[in-house]
């Protein structure tokens, strides 16, 4: 196998509604960032806390179902011949990118709450927001390794792509 390409020989693929969760959370968090206030001060307006907090609680409530639907009903497009070192590393950052997710939205509805309850200065409240950036690092840093495995996979050609992915397609052994 050094030479030769592996080639999609029974090729996975996820779901519609998998694929749904997935891209439809890209643009979800993508306009999580868009719309992200910059200064704590700026939720003194009721109604962005109020959106800020709907948007955190609906997020999360989508993560953790998107979570209980891929655990109960999909199962890995990784081939077959993947080393146990690859699909340990795949399910670190899988797991991972669901506990900074979760980890964004529950440190987000915890600082809305306590800024509600009017902490908006001190210990407590500035060590939540630690937390809430600190996920946001790690998360892009794993989003990071996420899409070049993506890519990886594309050209090694062996179906993890197209499993997920519905555009530059692999090509099959029959194609």
């Amino acid at each position: 196998m050094p030479e030769e390409k592996l080639q999609i020989e029974n090729p996975k693929n996820y779901s519609f509604l998998a694929k749904l969760f997935h891209w439809g959370f890209i643009l979800l968090f993508g306009y999580g960032i868009f719309k992200q206030i910059d200064e704590l001060e700026q939720l003194a307006d009721v109604s962005l806390l109020r959106f800020e907090m709907i948007f955190a609680s609906a997020f999360l409530i989508l993560l953790i179902t998107r979570f209980v639907y891929m655990k109960k009903t999909q199962t890995s497009s990784l081939p077959d011949t993947t080393t146990k070192t690859q699909r340990f590393a795949a399910k670190i950052v899988h797991y991972g990118m669901y506990i900074c997710l979760a980890s964004i939205a529950v440190s987000g509805i915890s600082i809305g709450f306590l800024y509600w309850l009017g902490f908006n200065s001190g210990i407590i409240i500035e060590a939540v927001i630690s937390v809430h950036e600190f996920s946001f690092s790690i998360i892009y840093f794993l989003i990071l390794i996420h899409v070049s495995a993506a890519i990886y996979h594309r050209f090694l050609q062996d179906g993890v792509w197209n499993s997920m992915v519905p555009f530059w397609k692999e090509k099959s052994r029959q194609d």
